[in-house]
This record gives structure tokens, sequence and C-alpha cells, in this order.
């Protein structure tokens, strides 16, 4: 009587018991997938050549410059920290958010393309974890790819042109440590549109289910808000166009800071970004895995 009690816990004792895995182990598995990806260094390697091709190409030009209407760009010369600025004036309408569409538009649907959705979520995670994980990959290559771009910009610039003070936007003479500090910290500023640019990547990844279409989908997005902002009859709603954004970290360089393009940036880019991502996850978590 006794064993036939026991019997039906006895198997149970024998069961182990599975651990879930925290999202931060999940977000670690995705970033290695990235490094195993071409499609990642791709990106990586637009974000360090370009300042090296500028850098080279100014050299050649020697002093014969123009300012093109902007202080930066008299002071190339002068200082190695114009080089980063000046990076990151051309760079931020288009390539680097290209570069971030890269991977935040594939960071979903190559899931689809390769049929491994399924299997992911046997690993006793849940799709939660799954979305929160693949959208920090797909943020945390869009900073790398924006810090690594302005570093090698920095010592490319201070290696032809020295680390010496820089000339604000206002006029103001400030020196070669404050002046590096306010390169970075306008990367910084310039992430808020960004990863705007990253979430809606990762909803049309979502959507599409095809790396391609997000990718091209996502940058037609931002070119096409582009188009709108030069259109007559439409200047009331440019201030809240995800593009106007992208140029937000200019009141870093300006005495005193002007904050008030940061703190505007700041709510309006969010907006786009918990709408995507809210759609985005809606849209995973009622997708069917039998495909994959």
């Amino acid at each position: 009587m006794s064993t036939a009690a026991a019997s039906p816990s006895f198997p149970l004792a024998g069961v182990a018991r599975v651990k879930r895995p925290s999202t931060l182990t999940v977000w670690r598995w995705e970033l290695r997938k990235l490094i195993s990806q071409k499609r990642t260094y791709l990106g990586l390697g637009l974000a360090v050549i370009l300042p090296v091709i500028f850098v080279v190409a100014q050299n050649f030009r020697g002093r014969h410059m123009h300012d093109h209407g902007n202080v930066f760009f008299s002071e190339i010369t002068q200082s190695g920290l114009a080089t980063p600025v000046l990076m990151l004036l051309l760079l931020s309408v288009f390539m680097l958010p290209l570069i971030a569409a890269l991977v935040a538009g594939d960071i979903m649907a190559a899931e689809d393309g390769n049929g491994t959705l399924k299997t992911i979520l046997t690993r006793s995670v849940d799709r939660g974890q799954v979305f929160a994980a693949k959208t920090l990959a797909a943020v945390t290559y869009a900073t790398i790819a924006v810090f690594l771009s302005a570093v090698v910009a920095t010592i490319a610039g201070v290696l032809s042109w020295g680390f010496n003070h820089v000339v604000t936007y206002s006029g103001s003479v400030v020196s070669a440590p404050e002046g590096l500090l306010l390169v970075f910290a306008a990367n910084a500023c310039y992430l808020i549109p960004l990863l705007a640019v990253v979430a809606i990547g990762v909803l049309l990844s979502a959507t599409t289910r095809n790396s391609a279409a997000a990718v091209v989908g996502t940058i037609g997005f931002t070119i096409m808000l582009l188009i709108v902002a030069q259109i007559p009859g439409l200047e009331s709603i440019k201030p809240y166009l995800l593009t106007e954004q992208y140029e937000n970290w200019h009141g870093l360089l300006r005495t005193p800071t002007d904050w008030a393009p940061i703190g505007h940036s700041a709510w309006v880019c969010a907006l786009y970004a918990v709408a995507a991502l809210f759609a985005g996850y809606l849209v995973f978590l009622r997708r069917a895995v039998a495909r994959g």
C-alpha cells in the first residue's frame, strides 16, 4: 500500500528542474550571433573606413578648404577635434541610419529565413525575452557603430591636425579636453533619434519577415520623412518628424548649452520608438512558428 502511494511521486525525483535563462543571457546569445555574421562587419567597416577616407581626402586638399557655412569646416586644419563633429554631421542623415538598419532590419527576419525561431523558443525562453534580447542586440550594434566612427574620426583628426582647442557654433573657444568631451556627448545625443530608427527596423523585420524588405523599408521611411520636410505647406509638422531630430546634438556645441532641441528630440523620438516596438512586439507575439 505504501509502495503504491509513493509511486506517483517517484518519477518526479528524477526530473531536473529546467531553469529559465534570463533576458540578459538571451541578449548575449544574440550578440554572439551578430559576431558570426558578415553583415555585422559590413556596417562596422563603413563606420571605420569613411572617417579615414575623409581625413585622407582633406590632407590631400591641404589648406584650400571652404567653410561650407559650417564653422567646423573652417576649423578642420586647426584642430583634429573638428573631424569627428564633421563626420557626425555628414553621416547622421543617411549612412549611420543605414548601418543601424542593416542589423535592425535583419534581427527578426533572419530567423524566418533560417527557420530557427521554433528552435529558439524550445530553449525555455518566451517570446517576450526573445523580442527584448533581439532589440537590445540591435541597439547595442547601433551604439557601437556610432562611437566606433567617432573614435576613428577623432584619432585620425588628431593625428593629422593635433589635439588643440576648437571653436563651437557660438564662436566660443573650448579647450581640447572639453572639446573631446563635447564630441562624445554629441554622439550620445545623436543616439536618441538613431535608436528610434532601430525600433522602426525591428518593427519591419518582425512584420515583413524579410531582411532586405525590412532594411530597405527602414531607410525608405527615413527618406520619405526627409522629402516631407521639404514640402511647402507642411512646416507645422516639421518639428515632429524623426529626421528633424538628427541635429539635436548641435545644442551641445553652443555656449551656453542649448538643451531645448535635445529635450524636444527625446520625447518626439520616444513616441516613434515606443509605438514601433509595441507594434513589433504584438506582431511577434502572435506569429505562427510552425515554419520557423
